[in-house]
């Protein structure tokens, strides 16, 4: 597993995820997910008040976790669904990508080599 994560120190801020299958497993169920969403909106469109969605988006929370580990990311993900409507934004696949941005690891700024 060394290309799933990568903690450089125990602190929660040295985290870093690479793009490897954990991270592709992730962004493909967070896209599967936000599709089925949009596909199925008739049937979920009571957001809080449909019992399917909110077991979907359990399920979906609950892998993504296990996939990535906790992210604060998932939280607004999970509680704008209860929304009626919300089903229109992709908020797993945006929070899967927020994962990624944040804990991608930084390269250093390469200084100018230009002519001095």
């Amino acid at each position: 597993m060394g290309d799933s994560l990568h903690p450089a120190d125990p602190g929660p801020a040295s985290v870093t995820i690479s793009a490897g299958p954990r991270m592709k497993a992730a962004l493909i169920l967070a896209v599967a997910a936000d599709i089925f969403q949009l596909a199925v909106f008739p049937f979920v469109v009571e957001g809080a008040a449909s019992p399917a969605d909110d077991i979907l988006d359990l399920c979906i929370a609950a892998l993504l976790t296990i996939l990535l580990g906790w992210h604060w990311e998932f939280a607004p993900s999970f509680v704008a669904k209860l929304v009626p409507g919300v089903e229109f934004v992709p908020l797993w696949t945006l929070a899967v990508a927020n994962v990624y941005r944040k804990t991608r690891p930084h390269l250093p700024a390469q200084e100018s080599a230009g002519p001095q």
